[in-house]
């Protein structure tokens, strides 16, 4: 009697399917390993709050509860509004932030000769040295009077030294022979500036903005120095809050 069987494959075939069947375990296992942390956010919402402090982050909630939506869905107004702060000082602040640092790195590789010297000391003397804290918030409050206002949520991230040394040094690298092709031509610094160095440094841009939104959209330290109205709080700040009053709640005795 002849029994039908199935075809084997070739040697170097089967290693070449199993390698792959290898390769695509490894990209689902990583994939699980990334998603594994919004996982524990979404098992912490549904914990009880002490169970939360005191047994911490847990893959399945310890002790089940809806404390947390009934707290957000009864009374929305306030997350609400801090996401609007959120949003609003984020896409300005990254926005402006990025023109400013922009234009400065552009006229630093610009200028030469010993203006150039002395104004890229300037920018470099913060990174270097720091006056601390106290003069830090005594600027802010005393001399700039920006305490308590969106503006001060924007303003003392709008430039970072670092960020414009790295985009002077983009802007040294653009081609001469473009830019000074486009003055002969009779365009200004204005127009070179937006028409071709901009265009032509989006990749530095990109980078430089993508951390600053980082920075804005994460930001708590400048609302807690300069924040007093509940109105303008960020979200971070006011995450921030309810995790200090949880804390201290837990903590008070009963």
């Amino acid at each position: 009697m002849i029994t039908a069987q199935s075809p084997r494959l070739p040697s170097h075939k089967l290693q070449k399917r199993t390698l792959s069947l290898a390769i695509h375990a490894f990209m689902i296992l990583v994939a699980l390993l990334m998603l594994l942390p919004f996982w524990l956010v979404i098992a912490a919402s549904f914990t009880d709050n002490s169970s939360l402090v005191l047994e911490g982050y847990r893959i399945w909630p310890v002790k089940f509860s809806l404390e947390a939506y009934n707290y957000l869905f009864l009374s929305p107004e306030s997350m609400l509004q801090a996401y609007g702060v959120t949003m609003f000082v984020t896409i300005f602040g990254t926005f402006f932030g990025l023109l400013i640092m922009a234009m400065i790195a552009y006229g630093l590789a610009r200028i030469q000769g010993m203006t150039r010297k002395v104004f890229s000391i300037l920018v470099l003397f913060p990174i270097l040295f720091s006056g601390g804290l106290i003069p830090f918030y005594l600027v802010m409050t005393q001399m700039y009077q920006i305490r308590n206002s969106l503006f001060a949520l924007i303003f003392p991230y709008l430039v970072s030294p670092f960020w414009v040394l790295l985009l002077r040094s983009y802007f040294n690298q653009l081609p001469g022979e473009i830019l000074e092709s486009a003055k002969i031509d009779g365009a200004n610094e204005l127009r070179i500036f937006f028409q071709i160095a901009i265009p032509l440094s989006l990749p530095a841009l990109a980078t430089i903005g993508l951390f600053t939104l980082l920075q804005y959209w994460n930001d708590y330290w400048l609302a807690m120095l300069f924040i007093r109205d509940k109105i303008l709080f960020p979200l971070q700040y006011l995450l921030f809050q309810l995790l200090n009053n949880a804390e201290a709640m837990n903590k008070s005795p009963r």
